[in-house]
């Protein structure tokens, strides 16, 4: 039986995958899944990054405002979902490509993790959210790095619901989600290409700094004050997203807007950080240095070879 093909583009925030996707898109006769846990959300559009109107209307595009920002979206559900992509993209003899940021959606996927393992306990998750109120998601943040090291290297502590979801893990089974996770099998169910975008950690940081002062005279501070002015609390999992959490301080009178601003450049640095450590941890990437930006058409020279060599294509 003939595998079914997929296609990924994998790499930090701000390195260019979306340009680069639209035009490998339109080569391949490919449509786009979404793989940003963020970009799910209606009215999220600034902050999250997402492909314009114009963008989408060049290429499909899957997995972008199926959600309202109050809704739980779980790693599970964007695998469910995203499997039933595959095979009906493929089914229409187009072919799936995911392209976005986020390691462990993008690697549940990939290699069909199985989830589930430890049940779930209401009355602990609770206490520790309550724990983060009281204390600030730093201190629950420092909890998990005391029992998961690892995880909490590559979770950002304003990330709570999967903050919580790994120390719950631990609380239940006393394993460490890193080790559960490493403990899945990485054997793909697909005929699978994944091509990383790396660059010089300079011209990558320089780059966010670029996209952040870019977002801001997009509008950024007008999406969150639009976002909490309809009700959708600082507390949500989607308003703990780079750009709403640090805008929302300015908001709130915390703090001036020069400063949400540098501390969403720290913080957004610091995500690409963590973003690189975990597909530098997945098999399978073929990665190209994309520094030289003026060397375009050698870039897509390479990707092609890598496509050509993985995925059987008629085109």
């Amino acid at each position: 039986m003939l595998k079914e093909k997929l296609l990924v583009l994998v790499g930090p925030t701000a390195v260019g995958k979306t340009k680069l996707s639209l035009t490998l898109a339109e080569r391949y006769d490919a449509e786009i899944i979404s793989g940003d846990s963020m970009q799910v959300y209606r009215g999220m559009d600034i902050g999250t990054a997402k492909a314009t109107t114009e963008e989408r209307a060049r290429v499909p595009h899957h997995m972008i405002d199926i959600h309202d920002p109050d809704y739980p979206f779980s790693v599970a559900e964007f695998q469910q979902r995203t499997e039933g992509l595959i095979r009906d993209i493929n089914g229409r003899g187009k072919l799936p490509f995911i392209v976005g940021g986020t390691g462990l959606y993008i690697e549940s996927v990939c290699y069909r993790f199985q989830f589930g393992q430890g049940g779930s306990d209401e009355a602990f998750r609770a206490e520790m959210q309550a724990y983060a109120e009281a204390r600030g998601a730093e201190a629950l943040h420092a909890r998990l790095r005391e029992v998961d090291p690892e995880m909490a290297e590559k979770l950002h502590p304003n990330d709570l619901r999967r903050v919580i979801r790994a120390l719950e893990v631990h609380h239940l089974t006393g394993e460490r989600l890193s080790e559960q996770l490493k403990g899945q099998k990485k054997q793909t169910p697909y005929e699978l290409c994944i091509i990383g975008l790396t660059m010089d950690r300079a011209l990558l940081y320089n780059r966010i700094e670029k996209r952040i002062d870019q977002m801001i005279e997009e509008g950024l501070v007008d999406e969150v004050r639009s976002l909490l002015n309809r009700g959708y609390g600082k507390d949500l999992v989607s308003m703990q997203g780079l750009g709403y959490k640090e805008i929302a301080l300015f908001l709130e009178g915390r703090c001036t807007l020069d400063e949400a601003v540098e501390l969403l450049k720290r913080n957004t640095r610091r995500f690409a950080k963590r973003q690189l450590s975990w597909f530098r941890h997945m098999q399978d990437i073929q990665w190209v240095d994309v520094t030289d930006m003026e060397k375009i058409s050698d870039h897509l020279s390479e990707i092609h070879a890598i496509i050509a060599g993985k995925l059987t294509l008629d085109r």
